[in-house]
């Protein structure tokens, strides 16, 4: 499975918004450069993985990621089956922990990842067509155990290091980094901070941060400049290449970038900028 160096990340319904332009999308995407398409979480994803797939030739589709608590092993197993069927070679389940309700929070995030690994396996779904989105310890050596290897989000090329330290040399490396085209911090920092407050407010994303020395200071308001600047690449073309360079320096195998814009709508216009940047 070929994921290409750099990829694009956005939001499922992102996708969705482009209801009948989205055939015609994802064929200018195939032909950009770009290595894969990563689709965020929802309902559909695994239906939308499947018409992104349809709709293109050559890129990667990857899940990035299917919630464990909300997608069930068995159906996760037999969309896999089919589509791989249909593209093989270009799907890569990206599976990890997501909202849950009440009633399972009890449970150990961890020992359900590995009950969950343990499905698939018996319903056939090899280890190398998986990645985890991992970031702590714990779940960095299971995606180096049980998957192909680890999908960070909202880190830091400092925590790809560490990553890479934890994972050894084989398992893939493939973190996500926010990405803001604008060259005036007041504008970059703005419009990274309308997508950080979401993220800030859940315990899985601060704990990670926490480990990197980040504290409530860091993210109170939508986060701190020093959480922003470090977790998103802001500037011009080159100044963003060279942050996504840094994680490439730092182990990583392939970066998926989530462009964030104040408009509604995938970025294409950004994705144009990029990928002619990378040619």
């Amino acid at each position: 499975m070929n994921l290409g160096r750099i990829g694009i990340w956005s939001p499922l319904r992102l996708f969705e918004q482009e209801g009948g332009r989205l055939p015609e999308t994802m064929a200018e995407l195939d032909a950009s450069g770009f290595g894969t398409v990563w689709l965020g979480n929802g309902p559909a994803i695994m239906e939308m993985a499947a018409t992104v797939l349809d709709a293109t030739s050559r890129i990667t589709v990857a899940t990035g990621i299917a919630n464990i608590w909300v997608h069930p092993a068995a159906a996760i197993a037999a969309h896999r089956s089919e589509l791989a069927g249909r593209h093989p070679g270009r799907l890569l389940l990206g599976l990890g922990n997501g909202p849950r309700e009440a009633s399972q929070w009890a449970l150990s995030p961890h020992r359900r990842m590995v009950a969950y690994f343990d499905e698939l396996d018996t319903l056939g779904t090899p280890a190398g067509s998986r990645v985890l989105a991992a970031s702590g310890p714990r779940m960095l050596a299971l995606a180096a155990e049980r998957s192909i290897g680890a999908h960070p989000f909202l880190t830091t090329a400092e925590h790809t290091h560490l990553a890479r330290t934890a994972l050894g040399e084989g398992p893939l490396l493939a973190p996500e980094l926010k990405v803001v085209l604008a060259a005036d911090p007041a504008t970059a920092r703005a419009t990274a901070r309308q997508a950080l407050s979401f993220y800030l407010a859940k315990r899985g994303y601060t704990a990670n941060l926490r480990r990197l020395g980040f504290t409530d200071e860091d993210f109170a308001g939508g986060g701190s400049d020093r959480l922003v600047d470090a977790v998103v690449a802001w500037g011009d073309v080159e100044t963003v290449l060279e942050r996504v360079r840094e994680h490439h320096r730092a182990g990583a195998d392939h970066v998926a970038l989530q462009v964030l814009t104040s408009n509604p709508g995938l970025p294409l216009a950004e994705y144009r900028e990029l990928a002619a940047a990378l040619r």
